[in-house]
């Protein structure tokens, strides 16, 4: 294997995958920490998911250098820390804490931090993070439940995380190249700094970064930053073609949708929803239970299951989250969604729904789970950094698409199994 990651969620494990999918290295994602002696698969490239991003700060270092030790052991060459493109954690960790403990354990001093994805509107100025044309604390994101950004300046955030120091990488010199990018990033570790945010506004500005960190040992950021890396291993010649990295086996049977993310992007995603599919819209508020809103689901599922996707939402807007968060503590009003839609999902695929897309990083990993899933085969996207993957390692055959809440456009549940996956298109019969 040449790259071994490691991402503190699901979802961003999948947008990652995605990414070194497009760049030809067959990737494949396994749920949590592998068992010492797992055999490593036949891939280019290994994504770890680990449901870390809100975990306490002690467990996300544990599970994160667990994660590394079998990259290792496995052979990999290069090392990656993803985490959202949001740049997702409090002051506390966990992005600075989980860093930290890799670059000791690999022993490399220094490592670039850029969570930047143009694509999907997430870009990096003066160190300032920016989504779309707003500042990420103007984003919507200084209301998320669980982790709430309210400073976009990267370096500051960062800072408060870490007991080293944090440089930037500014965009005058992005701009001039992968050349003046590694000599910027070499003189701000030989000064002493740990870490170095660096600007990015466009995929070229990503590639650029991705080969200036050739060598590197350690990388850190969203997925945008890993556009780079499988050129890197194919320029080497530690890359070799194997054809159609995307390809999947064909499942059919009954489509669904889970959200849980209470993201400005899913909440649209299940506005234009709602005109074309059947939706049932769970109340935690009102139903604060989980066997009660499980009953509802499934009373809901047995009349609208058949040829038509259905989806399945407890997404709510802010003041509804925090009305929640009142009655149940945040981490009980999280563990209620997580713990309902699971049990949901469940369900769904015991009915014959083979093809699943969830939405929310939260949701995503406590579904995972709950159907057993050890590992996820990386096909095509349906829009940039959510892919169509085949689990493996669950009792049935299943497609599922792990969406971050932020990711895909407004008609994303609508479009998203029409999408051709290896050369063939789903079936939108029953099973």
């Amino acid at each position: 294997m040449l790259l071994g990651a490691i991402a503190d969620d699901f979802t961003g494990a999948t947008d990652l995958c995605s990414m070194l999918v497009r760049g030809g290295m067959r990737t494949v994602q396994l749920i949590g920490v592998p068992r010492p002696g797992d055999p490593a698969p036949d891939a280019d490239a290994v994504v770890v998911a680990l449901k870390s991003r809100t975990a306490p700060v002690r467990q996300a270092i544990d599970e994160s250098l667990a994660a590394l030790t079998w990259l290792r052991a496995a052979g990999c060459r290069q090392f990656f820390f993803k985490y959202c493109s949001t740049f997702d954690s409090t002051d506390a960790g966990n992005i600075g804490p989980v860093a930290d403990a890799l670059t000791a354990a690999l022993d490399c001093g220094f490592a670039l931090a850029c969570p930047a994805f143009p694509a999907n509107a997430r870009s990096v100025y003066q160190g300032y993070l920016f989504v779309g044309g707003n500042l990420l604390n103007e984003s919507g994101m200084e209301h998320h439940p669980l982790t709430p950004m309210t400073d976009a300046n990267l370096v500051r955030v960062l800072s408060r995380q870490t007991d080293g120091t944090v440089g930037l990488v500014p965009y005058a010199t992005v701009e001039q190249g992968a050349i003046a990018i590694r000599r910027a990033m070499t003189a701000l570790k030989e000064q002493g700094r740990r870490y170095a945010i660096v600007d990015a506004v466009s995929d070229a500005h990503l590639v650029a970064i991705g080969e200036a960190a050739e060598h590197h040992a350690l990388i850190t950021g969203g997925s945008g930053v890993a556009m780079g890396l499988p050129e890197n291993f194919r320029r080497a010649g530690l890359l070799t073609e194997r054809g159609d990295a995307a390809s999947l086996p064909a499942v059919s049977g009954h489509a669904a949708v889970i959200a849980g993310s209470c993201s400005r992007a899913t909440l649209a995603q299940l506005g234009a929803a709602r005109d074309v599919l059947p939706v049932l819209q769970l109340d935690p508020v009102a139903q604060p239970d989980t066997e009660t809103m499980v009953a509802t689901a499934r009373d809901w599922i047995a009349d609208k299951l058949g040829d038509t996707p259905v989806v399945i939402a407890a997404s709510a807007l802010p003041d509804q989250v925090a009305a929640l968060q009142r009655m149940l503590g945040r981490d009980g009003a999280g563990a209620l969604i997580e713990q309902t839609l699971a049990r949901i999902a469940e369900d769904l695929v015991a009915r014959g729904v083979r093809r699943l897309v969830v939405a929310g990083g939260e949701t995503a990993g406590a579904v995972v789970s709950r159907l057993g899933v050890r590992s996820l085969l990386i096909g095509g996207e349906i829009d940039p950094g959510v892919p169509w993957t085949y689990a493996e390692g669950g009792a049935t055959p299943l497609l599922l698409a792990l969406k971050s809440g932020n990711f895909g456009a407004y008609d994303f549940f609508t479009k998203a199994f029409d999408v051709p996956q290896g050369g063939r298109a789903f079936a939108r019969n029953s099973a």
